[in-house]
């Protein structure tokens, strides 16, 4: 086999690549100590600049980028394909678009098996990719979720730390004079809000909702009823559902009256919300959980990003989208730390959330501590200011937790 035509291929692509750039979990893409790394994530986080990045990077001429949403792969053995490949000399593959090939699991699984490849992909249908043969034990997993604040600053040519929770919460005066000193972050942090999610905004504002909106609809339209059993007239159905959402104060669902109103079954409603949440669109929070509470109806649900809810509604409500931020930002710092139980950020009858051993209660700027005032390790987020107190944070700061 003739590999000379993908080298040629990958050339192009890498030689006008910057790599002044790079995702915050770039960091985590060790791929000498691991055989196989996934990359996963929704459409447009910028997963295919990354595995190009980390191939630029390498610089190894045993290194091979492929695309599988080429159509020449549409009638050849992925796995034949990485045998040859490491019959030539190949020590790295990289895959991308990895959720277009059919039966991908057992592919990566025998390619794992069979061949010493190293082997990193990229997949943007989470749902399909979950559907596939089980590979917990075989691989790396690193999720890639949309940009965060800092990161969105970064692309303007400002850099700052990353900061952990704790140090946030307990330096947050410091860290904001610093960031203060050098740009108005509230300027940007308004910006962010409405284009600042998906890298592919440098690609031109006019276009960002359209592209942003064709990326969920292309979810809704297309992943969902291929890896469920959901039926293409409950589509129109959730699209409302979303919107209602977008437009709502934070969204607290009453699921037998939405069942109602959109005329799916109970059992059917939950599940697609689970699925939803599973796709990326959607974040379903619960209280404290006792027993199988988490099976059942999520007590607020929010859009995944305030991107979204500004691409779907006009009318957006504030409140929705500060804890929207807000919660973003918390699932996204702790999504690749893992642990047990995916108890990252709850919901709280006290305040709005509990982080840790943390009770926060979100706002406006005059919004006081009154309801958290016997609670302790509890702090008010506010919107609006630029630098806060012992008892207040400002909101926009909690987009530098990674």
């Amino acid at each position: 086999m003739d590999f000379t035509k993908f080298y040629n291929e990958q050339f192009e692509l890498i030689k006008k690549l910057e790599l002044n750039f790079k995702r915050s979990v770039y960091e985590l893409l060790d791929i000498k100590n691991n055989k196989l790394i996934a990359l996963l994530g929704q459409r447009g986080v910028g997963k295919s600049t990354m595995l190009l990045q980390k191939l630029k990077e390498l610089n190894n001429n045993n290194a091979l980028y492929i695309s599988v949403d080429n159509p020449y792969f549409a009638n050849v053995n992925l796995y034949e394909f990485a045998k040859k490949f490491e019959h030539y000399g190949g020590e790295f593959l990289f895959i991308d678009e990895i959720h277009k090939y059919r039966d991908i699991g057992s592919h990566l699984k025998v390619i794992y098996d069979m061949t010493n490849l190293k082997v990193i992909v990229s997949g943007s249908s989470l749902l399909q990719i979950y559907k596939e043969a089980d590979l917990s034990r075989r691989i790396y997993e690193i999720r890639v979720p949309v940009m965060s604040f800092r990161e969105f600053l970064e692309v303007k040519g400002y850099f700052f730390n990353k900061y952990p929770l704790e140090e946030i919460i307990t330096n947050h005066i410091d860290i904001a004079k610093e960031i203060a000193s050098k740009i108005r972050p509230l300027k940007y942090f308004k910006e962010y809000l409405e284009y600042g999610c998906y890298p592919f905004f440098l690609e031109g504002l006019n276009s960002y909702k359209q592209k942003l909106l064709n990326i969920l609809n292309y979810i809704l339209e297309v992943d969902l009823p291929y890896t469920s059993n959901i039926s293409y007239s409950n589509i129109d159905k959730l699209k409302r559902l979303l919107y209602l959402i977008s437009i709502s104060v934070p969204f607290t669902p009453n699921i037998n009256e939405l069942s109602q109103k959109t005329q799916i079954s109970r059992p059917s409603l939950l599940e697609y919300l689970y699925l939803l949440e599973k796709s990326e669109i959607l974040i379903n929070l619960h209280f404290k959980s006792r027993g199988i509470s988490k099976l059942q109806k999520p007590d607020k649900i929010y859009l995944n990003n305030t991107n979204l809810v500004r691409a779907i509604a006009e009318n957006s409500n504030i409140g929705n989208e500060r804890e929207t931020f807000f919660v973003n930002q918390i699932k996204s710092y702790f999504l690749n730390k893992k642990s047990f139980f995916d108890e990252d950020i709850i919901l709280s009858k006290q305040g709005d959330f509990i982080v840790k051993d943390f009770v926060f209660e979100i706002g406006g700027k005059n919004k006081t501590k009154k309801q958290i005032k016997e609670i302790q390790n509890a702090f008010v987020i506010k919107d609006d200011i630029e630098i806060g107190d012992n008892a207040s944070i400002p909101l926009w700061i909690f987009g530098f937790l990674y």
